[in-house]
């Protein structure tokens, strides 16, 4: 204790220590203070200030009852329990040597003195139940110091409180050295709890955050795929799509299934949508360099095929996690698997298994072995690395995973062993080019398209993004014998390179079935890649004369009759003269020419459809109503909307541009007796397995059975001794019709069977400037008429089409005086030949039955040509009448008769001469050509005709 801090003393009364008037009196013992005070008042000691530093066994000690001395005792009188009376204020002095200013050196200061509680000493305990507590001065400017002394000094030897301060904690040491670089425990825990919080917070917010998106735009594109009749492939149009073609997974079968699942996820219906630990193993194994692996579900990689992409990014692979979670609770496994089956890339710029059966084995998905789709389903892992076709140095990689996948089919019971056992790698085919739309089959393909466009069947967008599998109604044997008759009749004559005129040849041709209306066979030109339009569904070529048959069918079916009123058949007398002026047409005066300018007088009907007389055809298109034949085209078959189908006498020369297809259609109608059913390409549609409806045929009446079956019977005269008899190489009884178009820029035949109608047109076409040019000259023919190239076109392909099956003969029935012949009249006698007359251009420029089988070239053009057609002619025309083959059938009185051995040599000697490229006309004279000597033969010697010239203009 310091030596300044005063001693009480046994005996002492209360301490009242002075306080000097201008400073707040130090508390003092007695009731002063209330409960509110010693409340306020800090029971700790505040820092600062000398404190008395000894042990309490150091410090003097009152004796036990003295007032103020430490131990149990009594109150004083009237002090309040646990009050003033029961505490010491003891004055805590300043450090030596230093004295508050006013004060003597040494006397503490007691405005500035604290209370300091003073713990109770040895005789002192507690008073009904309370703790009592002392008091003691204490200075505020005492340092830390102080009061720890002070914190020291306060405990007792004995009693609770100094237990309780012996037991505090103690201050834990600072770590130091290498300790402080790890952390501790909490720490670590701490950081634990951390990175799960963050875990899950960040799953949470992924998986409500990102969405299943829509399908990406190359996981939908499909391939449409082109079958023919029979199921096999014809072409498969990817321009604007890819290689794929979805299917069901019913269509999978079972061996299939599995093998994709023994190759890429054996557990993968019993699995979640992502598999932790194979991702795991699959990071650890490409950084350790034992190869790159997705570690990757059937579930993760159809998320990456279908709704995102291949690019290897984090973004990427978070999504497809979040997503894979989110449809595997959404969609079933076997959808997944087939979504799977459907997108995967197999190599060969084949997308899904079907594509890939298709380009491996040339087979559907449905018919691949147990073998074969092993093979697939290595593919999958390396589809160009394990194409032993294409890598043969890689076939023992290959057949390694190809062997693993079986065993692993065997090992999930999905094979047996007896099987495996008998499994032999199935080799591939050899990769094929590709074939894109080369050859037929992109003229196909755009027909088809056009006609399901058309018809309303499928709309054009959807039909672009693909997927569609269409069953043609194109018959393969029947396609081929199409391609190989032009090749053989045409192309193969073609000579390029010495003929310049050649380069502009064009073939176009349509087969169908008259029953059905199905399309059987097409040709769109030499090469869908060379030449892109379509020859055989082009418009913009004039039919000519092979329009003349729709004006007798109206006749026919409408009950018409001439202006003289006399009804209109087969044997009606018309006048045939060359630029007569039709009778009855208020439309101004309309004049056609003949072919070659010619003169036949009277003429029948019959005769004048084989020579193809345009005055004829004119005046009959009057009689009937031009109205009406258009009328009556339209329900054979033409489009309505077909450019230059106009309502005019014109109408029956063929100034109409329809196409060859559309012909055909017509022809076949009089083909089935009258019955019309619009003509049909497609005979099944699909996409992803299921049916697209189709418009019913719908057949229907066109024309009465004997309009039509009157009209086969004029038609089959075209061809037994007409402008046609190419046709008759087929073998078969057929009907037909020639026609060329104005100044020979197309030639066609229109002819059928009973069992086939088929229309074959030669058109010519700049290739550089897609100009129509004229055909002069081209295949080494002066003039390329209906009855040369394309009748033989014609005649081999209905031969081969037809090849099997038996003759059937034409079952008519004609209109009432229909087959009643009409004998000439034998007061008018027989006009002979005026000597001086060029009677040789007619029948030498035969363009119906022209080329080397009339005795020279189509048209009669050579000299020598010319003299051996008039030998053959003047020798052998006969009164039978028309003409087979250059006359070679008709018997050879009639020409004695008219001393045809020097007709003949004069005939062929001009027309030799006379006859060139620019004779014009539809129909080059063919039509008024061979079967004029036949009709000269039958009515005693009519005039023959006019010489082929620069006049020439036509409608045949």
């Amino acid at each position: 204790m310091s030596s300044d801090e005063p001693q009480r003393q046994p005996g002492d009364g209360p301490e009242e220590p002075t306080a000097r008037p201008s400073e707040p009196a130090a508390r003092q013992d007695g009731p002063a203070e209330g409960p509110a005070e010693r409340a306020s008042r800090p029971s700790d000691p505040a820092p600062g200030g000398d404190r008395d530093d000894r042990a309490p066994a150091d410090r003097p000690t009152p004796p036990k009852g003295t007032p103020g001395a430490p131990g149990r005792g009594t109150p004083g009188p009237g002090a309040p329990d646990g009050g003033p009376s029961t505490q010491q204020l003891r004055p805590l002095g300043r450090p030596k040597g230093a004295a508050p200013q006013g004060s003597p050196q040494g006397a503490p200061d007691p405005s500035t003195q604290q209370l300091r509680a003073i713990p109770p000493g040895p005789g002192q305990g507690q008073s009904q139940g309370q703790q009592h507590q002392g008091w003691a001065p204490r200075e505020p400017e005492q340092g830390a110091a102080g009061a720890a002394a002070a914190s020291v000094a306060a405990a007792p030897g004995d009693g609770a409180p100094g237990k309780a301060a012996k037991s505090g904690k103690k201050k834990r040491p600072k770590r130091k050295g290498w300790r402080r670089l790890f952390p501790t425990w909490r720490m670590v825990l701490a950081g634990f709890i951390f990175v799960v919080l963050l875990c899950v917070g960040g799953f949470t917010a992924g998986y409500l955050l990102i969405d299943i998106p829509p399908a990406n735009a190359t996981a939908t594109k499909q391939a449409n795929v082109y079958l023919y009749a029979d199921g096999t492939e014809l072409a498969r149009d990817d321009s604007r799509g890819m290689n794929r073609e979805n299917v069901p997974l019913s269509k999978v079968p079972k061996h299939v299934q599995h093998a994709v699942l023994a190759a890429e996820d054996r557990d993968f219906y019993g699995e979640s949508a992502v598999d932790p630990k194979a991702m795991l193993r699959a990071a650890w194994n490409t950084v350790t360099g034992k190869g790159k692996q997705s570690g990757s579900t059937i579930t993760q990689q159809y998320v990456k095929n279908y709704y995102l992409g291949q690019e290897q990014t984090v973004t990427r692979k978070v999504k497809e996690f979040f997503i894979s979670i989110k449809l595997d609770r959404e969609v079933s496994k076997d959808d997944i698997l087939q979504g799977y089956l459907n997108t995967s890339y197999f190599g060969r710029n084949a997308y899904g298994v079907q594509a890939a059966a298709q380009a491996y084995y040339g087979k559907d998905v449905e018919d691949l072995t147990v073998g074969q789709g092993a093979y697939l389903a290595t593919l999958v892992n390396a589809p160009n690395a394990y194409d032993v076709a294409a890598h043969p140095e890689n076939k023992a990689n290959a057949v390694g995973r190809w062997n693993y996948v079986l065993n692993g089919m065997v090992k999930e019971g999905w094979l047996s062993s007896a099987d495996r056992e008998k499994q032999k790698f199935p080799a591939p085919e050899q990769a094929r080019g590709n074939q894109d739309l080369s050859g037929q089959r992109g003229y196909v393909v755009k027909a088809v398209e056009d006609y399901l466009i058309e018809n309303k069947i499928v709309e054009e967008d959807a039909l672009h993004r693909g997927g569609y599998r269409i069953t043609t109604t194109l018959q393969k044997p029947r396609q081929d014998a199409f391609v190989k008759a032009v090749d053989d009749q045409v192309m193969s004559k073609l000579d390029k390179k010495a003929r310049k005129i050649d380069r502009n040849v064009r073939v176009g041709g349509a087969s169908v079935d008259p029953k059905t209306g199905k399309v059987v066979a097409m040709y769109g030109g030499i090469d869908y890649t060379k030449q892109f339009v379509n020859n055989a569904t082009r418009r913009d070529y004039q039919v000519g004369s092979t329009f003349k048959p729709f004006v007798f069918t109206s006749a026919v079916q409408n009950g018409s009759t001439t202006q003289s009123g006399t009804p209109i058949t087969p044997n009606t007398i018309y006048d045939g003269n060359n630029r007569r002026p039709v009778q009855g047409w208020d439309g101004g005066q309309y004049a056609p020419a003949n072919e070659d300018d010619g003169q036949y007088g009277d003429i029948t009907v019959r005769e004048a459809t084989d020579k193809s007389v345009n005055s004829v055809y004119a005046q009959m298109a009057v009689d009937v109503g031009s109205d009406r034949v258009k009328d009556t085209a339209v329900a054979l078959g033409v489009p309505e909307k077909t450019p230059d189908l106009t309502a005019s006498p014109s109408i029956a020369l063929g100034p109409s541009t329809a196409s060859v297809l559309d012909m055909t259609e017509a022809y076949a109608t009089l083909a089935n007796h009258g019955q019309h059913g619009s003509y049909t390409l497609v005979e099944k549609i699909t996409k992803n397995g299921e049916d697209v409806a189709l418009p019913e045929r719908g057949e229907k009446t066109a024309v009465s059975r004997e309009a039509a079956d009157t009209t086969t019977s004029i038609l089959r005269s075209v061809v037994d001794s007409g402008t046609g008899t190419a046709a008759l190489a087929a073998g078969r009884p057929a009907a037909g019709k020639t026609g060329t178009a104005e100044e020979d820029k197309a030639a066609w035949f229109a002819g059928y069977t009973p069992d086939l109608a088929t229309v074959v047109a030669v058109m010519g076409q700049d290739p550089k400037t897609a100009v129509q040019t004229p055909l002069y000259g081209a295949l080494g023919e002066r003039r390329i008429n209906g009855g040369g190239y394309p009748a033989r076109v014609w005649a081999q392909f209905t031969k081969e089409a037809l090849e099997g099956k038996s003759v059937k003969e034409f079952d008519l029935e004609l209109e009432p005086g229909a087959d009643v012949p009409v004998q000439p009249d034998p007061s008018e006698g027989a006009e002979e030949p005026d000597p001086d007359e060029d009677t040789g251009g007619a029948n030498g420029g035969d363009e119906d039955t022209g080329g080397t089988a009339d005795g020279g070239a189509a048209d009669g053009g050579g000299d020598q040509g010319g003299q051996n057609q008039g030998q053959n002619q003047g020798q052998n025309q006969g009164p039978t009448g028309g003409q087979d083959q250059g006359g070679q059938t008709q018997g050879p009185t009639a020409g004695q008769d008219q001393g045809g051995q020097t007709q003949g040599q004069d005939q062929g000697q001009t027309q030799g001469q006379n006859q060139g490229p620019t004779g014009g006309g539809a129909d080059g004279g063919a039509a008024d050509g061979g079967a004029q000597g036949g009709q000269q033969g039958a009515l005693g010697g009519l005039t023959q005709g006019t010489t082929t010239g620069p006049r020439g203009r036509g409608g045949d």
